[in-house]
């Protein structure tokens, strides 16, 4: 987790799957990638690895349909006057204009490829601009008023190499401005920052991501399926708890951070407020006791330990009963855990006391069986001893 949070930086997206084999794996990809394949198997350069590989070249963007190779013919013209490799990125490339290009490609005359670009609706849009920033190329739409018939050299977007297999493309260190780069990197995080939808959020994270840092695919590998299961839902925990530490850095683990906290904590209120703030201060402490109840220490011992020790860093170590240097130890929590539990907890709370009336199940007590009636004084009955 920890070399794969190192390659892609903070803004990568990082993913955990499950491995063919028992081996751990780590797999970074380096550039943007996005999950759409060549247009013809016809493009191969690679037939052992079946895959298009492109040296340097030139990248043609649109939003637009072609299914007519007269429009891209000035552009293609210009292009094979530079000898350079072409890919074109368009929202579809069919009929016509995708059999000359494939026959103009096994003949030799054009080194070029297409894939359709990535997305859906207004993403797709987005997704092509991202293309465009990363690339320094310029997004052929109409809504700017430009065409194909009419499109330059000055438009093509450049990088270093670009990777196309029948899945997915990479685009390896694309030569648009960074400057703008980091202009459409900001625009994106602000727009994660106002919007309420999760899924809008990943999806910009994942934008995010292939503009600034990366993707890394972490592969568990396991003996058996249930282990493979356990394996992964510890890794998950983990990769989710070294983000939030990368979000917010980390503070000493064991409960004993709110404790230390605490006791900086300095109370200039009355009345209720006061006694609103004590409540909160008592219970803070509740982490550090359930973990002493579960090593089977006494609660209140342990937190006074900690409490009444100056090194601003003590705390128990629950494994061995002594009280130790967490920092020292590695016995570290994130703090945006930490905060959020605690916030959480606070609004939970708040609500409940301001609620005049909860709707709860009331749990029914288990009917007892009824006794059998005396029956010594019903006499003999036939058939009976």
């Amino acid at each position: 987790i920890a070399e794969a949070m190192e390659r892609v930086g903070r803004d990568g997206v990082i993913t955990v799957e499950e491995a063919k084999g028992i081996d751990d794996e780590l797999e970074v990809v380096e550039g943007m990638q996005f999950d759409r394949g060549y247009l013809s198997p016809y493009f191969v350069t690679n037939s052992e690895k079946m895959t298009c590989e492109l040296e340097n070249p030139l990248l043609l963007l649109t939003d637009a349909k072609i299914t007519s190779l007269k429009d891209l013919v000035p552009v293609l013209e210009q292009i094979q006057q530079t000898g350079r490799p072409l890919v074109i990125i368009a929202d579809d490339l069919e009929g016509e204009a995708l059999a000359t290009l494939v026959l103009n490609k096994l003949k030799g005359v054009l080194n070029i490829t297409a894939v359709k670009a990535p997305g859906f609706g207004d993403r797709k849009k987005a997704m092509l601009n991202d293309i465009a920033i990363l690339t320094g190329a310029t997004l052929i739409t109409d809504e700017l008023g430009l065409t194909l018939e009419k499109a330059t050299l000055a438009e093509l977007g450049q990088c270093s190499k670009v990777v196309i297999d029948k899945d997915n493309t990479v685009i390896v260190d694309g030569k648009g401005d960074p400057a703008n780069v980091e202009a459409r990197v900001n625009e994106i995080k602000s727009q994660m920052e106002t919007t309420s939808s999760e899924y809008d959020k990943e999806k910009l994270q994942e934008r995010l991501a292939k503009l600034s840092g990366g993707v890394a695919v972490i592969k568990v590998g396991a003996a058996t399926e249930t282990e493979m299961k356990e394996k992964k839902d510890r890794v998950d925990d983990a990769l989710s708890a070294t983000k939030a530490a990368v979000d917010e850095g980390i503070i000493i683990g064991g409960g004993a951070a709110l404790i230390k906290a605490g006791q900086k904590v300095e109370i200039d209120l009355v009345d209720d407020q006061l006694i609103g703030a004590e409540i909160i201060l008592r219970a803070i402490s509740a982490p550090m006791k359930q973990i002493a109840i579960n090593a089977g220490c006494d609660a209140g011992v342990v937190v006074d330990k900690v409490m009444n020790n100056d090194n601003p860093n003590v705390g128990f170590n629950a494994a061995t009963g002594e009280y130790i240097d967490m920092l020292e130890a590695g016995i570290v929590d994130p703090l945006k855990v930490a905060r959020v539990a605690l916030l959480n907890a606070t609004s939970v709370s708040s609500l409940l006391l301001t609620t005049e009336a909860t709707v709860a199940d009331v749990k029914e007590e288990p009917t007892a069986m009824p006794t059998m009636p005396d029956m010594s004084g019903m006499g003999g009955m036939p058939g009976m001893m």
